[in-house]
């Protein structure tokens, strides 16, 4: 559960950082923001997928 209200919390702050920077004019610095956001998740993921890919394997001995 913790790592949903971290990406939740990063998805609000990359909704409002796009907002604010494309009504000022700057929207390539909105896209790169989101772009941000989605790396950031990213890496917040992989090493959970690791850990269940690990889990799977042994649960299933692969």
């Amino acid at each position: 559960m913790e790592i949903v209200i971290k990406i939740a919390a990063v998805g609000i702050i990359v909704a409002v950082l796009n907002t604010i920077l494309s009504r000022s004019g700057r929207d390539e610095y909105a896209m790169l923001t989101v772009l941000a956001g989605i790396i950031a998740v990213v890496a917040m993921l992989i090493p959970q997928l690791a850990e269940m890919y690990d889990s799977l394997g042994s649960m299933f001995d692969l």
